[in-house]
């Protein structure tokens, strides 16, 4: 068995003495491991780090088998951000919550491609936050998470929208949430960007954390949050992250 792609590298660990074992998400094989040997040399860790983007080789005996990966880096994306702390660990959030929330080798590629371009993004001023956070909310609703926040779930406008029921993942409006409203999440709005993370951030650890049969996110998102935190944004005290 055998096939050719490219993919963003997400993870990487030591595989015997000098070989790594490494995954990838890919558009057409999702996320996908493999062995790279002598990966752990100088010359191929300094290319093999998370956002990288891969040409990717792999081949095995049997579909079923992990296989080996030959790899060229087309991409190195962190190198670009090192003077951009709060875009590098966006990137290790997206590295993190990939390799945390993907089955392996169930491809998602609209979801592959919604990742590429927010990876593209990092390190252009503050222009990928908003980016990042529909990407979460595609990140959940991909996985059978969706959030409706199209309209209110009690009075069916579309307009003035302002809250998020914990309970359903549904839009409330002003008016529809009545004396109801300090029991719901904040309306992820991008532009107060860390409040709207706290609510994405609700659904990730209540919704999608426990049907994986873990308790926490991966600590690289708590990490971006106190990055951004950092910039001048005050979190909201209704957002549970």
């Amino acid at each position: 068995m055998d096939w050719r792609d490219q993919g963003v590298l997400l993870r990487v660990r030591g595989y015997g003495e000098s070989s790594a074992i490494i995954e990838v998400f890919t558009e057409t094989h999702g996320r996908h491991l493999g062995i790279v040997r002598g990966g752990l040399s100088a010359k191929k860790a300094a290319t093999l780090q998370p956002g990288t983007q891969l040409d990717l080789e792999w081949r095995a005996r049997l579909e079923e088998h992990l296989g080996s990966y030959r790899v060229e880096p087309l991409k190195a994306r962190a190198a670009l951000m090192m003077q951009d702390r709060a875009a590098l660990a966006c990137l290790n959030t997206i590295c993190g919550l990939l390799a945390f929330a993907l089955a392996e080798r169930e491809a998602h590629p609209r979801l592959y491609a919604a990742t590429q371009s927010l990876l593209d993004l990092l390190g252009d001023g503050a222009a990928w936050q908003g980016a990042y956070l529909a990407w979460e909310l595609l990140l959940l609703s991909e996985l059978g998470f969706r959030l409706e926040l199209d309209q209110c779930a009690v009075t069916g406008a579309t307009d003035g929208l302002a809250y998020v029921s914990p309970k359903s993942g549904r839009a409330v409006s002003h008016s529809g949430a009545a004396e109801w409203a300090d029991r719901l999440l904040p309306y992820p709005d991008p532009d107060d960007i860390v409040s709207a993370l706290g609510t994405s951030g609700y659904f990730l650890t209540n919704w999608l954390a426990p049907a994986l049969g873990s308790k926490s996110l991966p600590s690289a998102r708590a990490r971006l949050i106190g990055l951004l935190e950092k910039t001048g944004t005050e979190p909201s005290r209704d957002a549970p992250i």
